[in-house]
């Protein structure tokens, strides 16, 4: 009689783990589980960083920068206070947060066209911070050092570039300019002010409205090669 007990009892648990094994299969058809693949999908889809993103990242790779970071931000990110915007970015200061500009010399020589010459170029993207007031006096002062004089003071007169100019040269649109990876080799002039930041890590645009751009100080100054001016104040 015990043996037969036994018996009866593996059968009753033969019978019960196959309808827990029944029920959880009508659990995952009803609740319309997806497979390992589709999961995977839709992670990497979540994750998935934008074109403008990952071409910056690899030139900035490629050019030995390291030390950079990406950041999105809400569409009302011009909206906020710069408090906010420090905050949301997790800058170290407001004076972290900075912004690339299009200059064009309006006085330029009439054989001056372009960007082909750094030192006498037609126009120039200044990086500056935006708690600094930007002094256009100081760059032409410095362009005309940097010529020796041959140049008349006259023939500097730097002033915003209009925005249709800024685009078609940069290939970014008002909020989104960078100095990485514009459609034109634009020389670039960053503030001193921003040379002397502690930590030496500043946010500008990322090439998107809502894209920020995160970067070493040094490893910018390392592949971009800028001019470090002195251009602002408080």
């Amino acid at each position: 009689m015990g043996g037969g007990g036994g018996g009866d009892a593996e059968a009753e648990l033969e019978r019960i783990q196959t309808q827990i094994l029944r029920r959880i299969s009508e659990l995952e058809i009803s609740l319309h589980l997806p497979d390992a693949s589709a999961s995977a999908s839709a992670a990497t889809f979540s994750n998935d960083e934008s074109d403008t993103e990952a071409g910056l990242s690899s030139i900035l790779r490629t050019h030995g920068v390291n030390d950079f970071a990406f950041k999105k931000v809400p569409s009302d990110y011009y909206d906020w206070p710069l408090e906010a915007r420090r905050d949301a970015l997790a800058a170290a200061s407001v004076d972290h947060l900075c912004k690339s500009i299009v200059l064009v010399n309006t006085q330029a020589q009439s054989n001056v066209t372009d960007c082909s010459d750094r030192n006498n170029s037609k126009y120039y993207v200044v990086v500056v911070q935006y708690t600094a007031r930007f002094n256009a006096e100081t760059v032409k002062n410095f362009l005309y050092s940097l010529n020796d004089g041959k140049i008349a003071k006259k023939k500097f007169n730097l002033r915003l570039a209009p925005e249709e100019t800024s685009v078609k040269l940069t290939g970014y649109e008002h909020n989104a300019v960078t100095c990485i990876g514009m459609k034109t080799d634009i020389p670039v002039i960053l503030d001193e002010a921003i040379v002397k930041l502690n930590p030496d890590f500043f946010w500008l645009g990322g090439g998107e409205v809502d894209l920020k751009l995160g970067i070493r100080t040094s490893e910018f100054i390392h592949f971009l090669k800028p001019f470090i001016v002195s251009c602002s104040g408080t």
